[in-house]
């Protein structure tokens, strides 16, 4: 079983809060007393998870890069899914998320967190020109990284291909397009497909999607972060999956 470190106040609550499993250990850095270390050794203590006081720079080692506030934890690091995970059966209740080429770790991580919260199924990535499950991305994912299924994908759009295959709709992100969101019908069995940061989707990614939809933008600004957009994807199929049958959208 390999581990990753991860940092941070929320990220480490959330670890202590998993009901399936725990950390094998919680980090803090000495010398802070305040109510939310005291939260967090209750919950550690109540979990029956060992807690360690190390200095700043062996913390720093241990977990560089992150942004830990003073506190990690090792926990059990979350895989990826293989793409014989593609296999999912195209049932209603299926949403995918597909992150074409997203190279911000913060972004990863929020998007995951954000498919976790709306029930995604999975999430597929490229394995290469994008960001993986890094320790930046698990801390920004709050725990959802080790929470929902992340398919790392050779070919992205041969992927895409076999969810179609299957029985899915591909439905792309793009500002460009001329349906908005708020008129699709985003129940059934779909893959929103979103594009990385700055350059959007790939051009063969959008020639793969069944439909290209935009979010209507009422200001100036053009577009919004990838990680703010796929949350007002995924809610609004989340928002019509839970209306009655007969008021769904044609």
């Amino acid at each position: 079983m390999s581990e990753t470190y991860i940092g941070g106040f929320h990220a480490v609550e959330a670890a202590l809060d998993d009901a399936e499993k725990k950390p094998r250990e919680v980090l803090i850095v000495g010398g802070r007393k305040d109510a939310r270390m005291s939260t967090l050794l209750t919950l550690a203590q109540r979990r029956n998870v060992t807690v360690r006081t190390v200095s700043k720079d062996q913390m720093d080692m241990l977990a560089p890069g992150l942004r830990h506030q003073g506190v990690i934890a090792a926990v059990e690091a979350a895989d990826y899914q293989g793409e014989e995970a593609l296999e999912l059966p195209a049932t209603p209740d299926r949403l995918v998320l597909a992150l074409d080429g997203v190279q911000d770790p913060h972004n990863l991580g929020a998007c995951l967190r954000t498919a976790e919260a709306a029930g995604v199924t999975a999430v597929l990535i490229p394995k290469d020109r994008a960001v993986g499950l890094t320790p930046v991305a698990r801390k920004a994912a709050a725990g959802a990284a080790e929470r929902v299924p992340v398919i790392a994908v050779t070919n992205l759009v041969r992927s895409l291909e076999r969810l179609k295959e299957l029985g899915y709709w591909i439905t792309g992100l793009d500002g460009e397009a001329d349906d908005s969101l708020y008129q699709t019908d985003l129940t059934g069995p779909t893959v929103i497909v979103m594009g990385g940061e700055g350059e959007g989707m790939r051009r063969l990614t959008r020639e793969t999607c069944d439909r290209l939809i935009k979010i209507p933008m009422q200001g100036k600004i053009e577009s919004l972060n990838v990680s703010v957009a796929a949350s007002v994807c995924l809610f609004e199929s989340v928002r019509q999956r839970a209306q009655p049958k007969a008021a769904k959208r044609k």
